[in-house]
């Protein structure tokens, strides 16, 4: 059984990351790909090895509409035809490299690496929040940790409580007065909803409201397979039914792409300040990245599962996921798949 679910989409970058006239090399699912544009603004994603000599066609460059391998100059198309054959001055109809169906939404590349039949666009999942010209930065990191340990960060946010007490100004009340609950959507979406009424502020809307006043807050994650989620936060003046908002609602993008079974292509955005890219580059690399990091490597290669983990009522968003994930990933395999 692969590690990856197959059908379904996943980012490859952001649109801004693929040059107008070079391209962008990357390892994702555990292969290498090509990304670049076409003349006309389409974006192609082939395989990154010519299949000549196998040499990755990152080591040649564009020629035009074409990626020319660089070893003996065979050119593709955004077919994954051989455009060009140096040797005859024609096509080779032997020579293809594979295309995965690729859609540019909400500001990202998203590709199928599936069966191309089934890549519906109406499933790429909703990020309209980011459909917009304000200024934003929209950032890639890569963690050292498999897909899945990054997935079961974010739906369980409770970790927040120890992890960013210094960035994110926590304070328990998400331990003290928090109300968790998990929704499954009919489109197989999955919330996982923190809200904290009549809580303490955290510590950086303080300065914001009157002393001693009381906030309403929520933090929704919402997951998509295979890998793509979001977060919805809200913080309000106590007792006035979310309607006296301390600042407007927020949508952040945390969106997953497995580099290997191991490591994880992290999409995400903030504001286009300095603060705002010191605050999440302490967040997710001095913070996150580490305690993922040393958890990969304390699991090694074993399943999670056969590791009999302890299981809290917080994880159970976490839990209903990697459940999920495993019924698709069962499913595509041809294995049975247990009920939920």
């Amino acid at each position: 059984m692969s590690a990856f679910i197959r059908n379904g989409w996943y980012m490859a970058c952001w649109s801004h990351e693929v040059p107008e006239s070079g391209f962008l090399a990357r390892r994702l699912l555990d292969r290498p790909w090509v990304i670049w544009r076409k003349s006309d603004g389409e974006v192609v994603m082939m395989a990154d090895r010519c299949p000549h000599r196998f040499v990755p066609l990152s080591r040649g460059g564009r020629d035009g509409d074409l990626m020319r391998c660089g070893y003996h100059g065979l050119a593709f198309d955004g077919a994954g035809n051989c455009a060009h054959n140096p040797f005859t001055g024609g096509p080779l109809d032997l020579a293809k490299v594979q295309v995965l169906p690729v859609v540019v939404k909400h500001t990202g590349v998203w590709f199928w690496p599936g069966d191309a039949d089934l890549a519906d666009p109406a499933l790429i999942p909703d990020y309209s929040f980011l459909d917009h010209d304000k200024p934003l930065h929209r950032g890639t990191i890569r963690m050292e940790a498999s897909y899945e340990l990054v997935t079961d960060n974010l739906m369980d946010l409770s970790h927040a409580e120890f992890i960013h007490r210094d960035s994110f100004g926590v304070n328990g009340s998400l331990l003290t007065c928090g109300q968790h609950e998990v929704v499954q959507e009919e489109n197989g979406a999955i919330w996982n909803n923190w809200t904290m009424p009549d809580s303490d502020p955290p510590v950086w809307a303080v300065p914001m409201l009157p002393e001693g006043a009381k906030t309403d807050q929520w933090l929704h994650m919402r997951w998509n397979a295979p890998s793509n989620l979001a977060l919805f936060i809200g913080l309000a003046r106590s007792g006035t039914d979310r309607k006296d908002m301390v600042v407007p609602p927020m949508g952040d993008p945390h969106i997953l792409t497995p580099e290997t079974a191991t490591s994880t292509y992290y999409f995400y955005t903030h504001e286009p300040t300095p603060e705002a890219h010191a605050l999440l580059e302490k967040a997710f690399l001095e913070e996150d990245h580490p305690m993922l990091h040393a958890q990969q490597e304390a699991m090694g290669d074993a399943d999670f599962w056969d590791l009999r983990p302890v299981i809290l009522p917080s994880d159970a968003g976490a839990v209903r996921v990697r459940r999920r994930m495993m019924q698709l990933r069962r499913a595509e395999a041809g294995e049975p798949v247990a009920a939920e």
